[in-house]
């Protein structure tokens, strides 16, 4: 059903139309078929159920038309519940409608009558109903953004109607607050959990109530049940990060530093408690030694108890941690300017205070066929010179442009290079990951992006990210180095080919694709220790040349080196005064933090 297919009650009707046609031609496995589509579709049409109740009354319950296999479709699994429910067996099908709704929360599998029938409570047994309100709960977010609330409305009518008609079961009164908080009900939350405590006292009674207290903002009363849950259970570390992580929220380091340091003190490897540690100690001092040092227990500790996004979040929206950094410098700020006004080719030249960098040019070069570009004379070392000798160079300076000197990538490397680049990731060693997409790519492709980046692709990400070309210019260049890392991995690092060829654009003329080359060698040193010698020599080392020639002349790429320096795994911490120098920020650690962020503010409003 074509026509269909953007309207799921449509969809759904004709799911129905084909069942009831496989029901008279007495076909009872297509006609089950067909309404576990329709299920999928609208879950709580009338016409649904209608057919579905059809089926098992010829069928002797139609139970067993709808078996629970491997990969069973969600609409089947859905079916078999309603009939379950419908043979006398309504705990069986609540946990089967449980499971689809961590399957896909979105859906209001729930929302039918006899969900929500007070009579179901009564025949529920309290400890299953306990059991298939914290299936529930494990299977969304907390909180639920409120636009997704809606189809765990039926599943709270139910936890109503059990605390009622079990006033006194202390699970399935925290159970029934752990929903009501992800709903945004917590002063409902607060009761059914206080009422549980009373009934029961336990440490996941206290647990359910602090965490409920914290919902409703009231941080006092959340401390005082985490407390007490603790002495309940002193060996649940995991409430330890609980409490640790409530102080934090709260501005109370130094006390939430305390707790994690008591988990860590009863087992050093406990997984809640290193991520909080690591979390909480760089949010105090800013040092990134506690983010590498979080993801080298991460990768050390694959089988952890449960995931953790405290890498992330410490991560997300930092220059190089989580993104790249935009392009700096007249060259791009013209190129901005361009793409603003769609100025066409011909008539003056675009004058610039000094050569840009080769990325630029091209990006110039092609988006304004025919633009001159005219570069005052150059003060200091020339940006189009390699800071090294012996590089082998991407480009060749002709004129007033530059032509690249490696031949064009393959088609199938622009395609996955279109797929994969993108300009923020979760956290370097996540990047890395990524980037093994590119890994079957030759070589000579690779570097190849470099100097021919293919045009953004036709999608919403390419599109936003085609209102400035330098940026998704500089998304290809860094996911390109960073499928360099992937290439011959068999060689040891130090004589690799991959490191060579990263050093190669390192030390060549100043471009992004410097910048792109030292984030790889960063990653590199934030999954594998034992390259970290080399890389923070060799950032110590790249930015020193850049600082020193910054005297000189402006070096565009300088501030971006510098936030690359402050994101490198053990670099010296004279190299680390000198980058906090550049972008403007005291050395991590620093106790006058604060103040010289204000200090700051103040003299650049001046």
């Amino acid at each position: 059903m074509s026509e269909g297919e953007d309207d799921p009650r449509l969809s759904a009707e004709g799911e129905l139309a084909l069942a009831r046609l496989a029901l008279d031609q007495g076909d009872l496995r297509h006609a089950a078929g067909h309404v576990a589509g329709a299920i999928a579709y609208a879950p709580t049409m009338p016409e649904v159920h209608e057919t579905l109740a059809r089926i098992a009354a010829v069928s002797g319950g139609g139970i067993d038309l709808f078996p629970i296999e491997q990969h069973v479709f969600v609409g089947a699994v859905v079916a078999r519940a309603h009939l379950l429910a419908a043979a006398g067996r309504p705990g069986e099908g609540l946990e089967l409608l449980a499971a689809a709704t961590g399957h896909a929360p979105q859906a209001d599998w729930a929302g039918v009558p006899w969900v929500t029938a007070p009579e179901l409570a009564e025949r529920l047994d309290p400890e299953r109903g306990a059991r298939i309100l914290m299936q529930v709960c494990a299977a969304v977010p907390d909180p639920v953004p409120r636009a997704a609330r809606a189809p765990l409305r039926p599943y709270l009518t139910l936890a109503r109607h059990a605390v009622t008609a079990h006033a006194e079961h202390g699970l399935l009164l925290g159970a029934a607050s752990a929903l009501a908080r992800r709903v945004g009900e917590a002063e409902l939350a607060i009761r059914w959990a206080a009422r549980g405590v009373r009934a029961q006292p336990s440490k996941l009674g206290e647990v359910w109530l602090g965490y409920a207290y914290r919902s409703a903002g009231r941080t006092r009363e959340a401390l005082a049940a985490l407390g007490r849950a603790v002495e309940h259970d002193p060996d649940d570390l995991a409430v330890y990060a609980d409490i640790a992580g409530t102080l934090a929220d709260n501005g109370r380091l130094d006390e939430a530093l305390t707790w994690v340091d008591r988990a860590l003190a009863r087992d050093p490897t406990f997984d809640c408690a290193v991520h909080t540690a690591h979390r909480l100690r760089h949010q105090r001092d800013g040092r990134v030694g506690h983010l590498v040092a979080l993801a080298d227990f991460i990768r050390d500790h694959p089988d952890d108890s449960h995931e953790h996004g405290d890498l992330a979040e410490c991560c997300r929206g930092r220059p190089w941690l989580g993104q790249l950094t935009p392009a700096g410098g007249p060259a791009v700020e013209a190129l901005r300017q361009l793409t603003a006004t769609e100025r066409v080719s011909g008539g003056p030249p675009l004058r610039l205070p000094a050569p840009p960098p080769p990325s630029a040019l091209r990006i110039l070069a092609t988006s304004r066929p025919g633009l001159r570009v005219a570069a005052a004379e150059v003060t200091g070392p020339d940006p189009r010179t390699p800071r090294r000798a012996g590089v082998r160079p991407l480009w060749r300076y002709t004129g007033d442009g530059v032509v690249p000197l490696v031949p064009t990538p393959s088609a199938e490397a622009v395609e996955r290079i279109r797929q994969l680049a993108h300009p923020a990731w979760p956290h370097p060693p996540a990047a890395y990951d990524a980037a093994v997409g590119l890994a079957t790519l030759d070589g000579a492709d690779l570097i190849a992006l470099l100097a021919h980046p293919p045009a953004a692709p036709a999608t919403a990400l390419g599109m936003v990210l085609g209102q400035d070309p330098s940026l998704w210019v500089r998304c290809v260049q860094v996911w390109a180095c960073l499928g360099l890392l992937h290439h011959r991995t068999d060689e040891p690092w130090a004589g690799s080919t991959r490191r060579r060829i990263l050093l190669d654009l390192v030390w060549g003329v100043e471009d992004w694709t410097t910048e792109a080359a030292l984030f790889a060698l960063v990653t590199a040193a934030w999954v594998d220790p034992t390259v970290r010698p080399d890389v923070a020599q060799m950032m110590a080392t790249r930015l020193a040349d850049a600082i020193a020639v910054g005297r000189e002349r402006p070096v565009p790429i300088l501030g971006s080196l510098a936030h690359l320096a402050l994101v490198t795994p053990d670099l010296d911490e004279a190299s680390t005064l000198l980058a906090a120098r550049v972008v403007g920020e005291p050395p991590a650690g620093n106790p006058l933090r604060r103040l010289w962020r204000r200090l700051a503010g103040r003299f650049r409003r001046r």
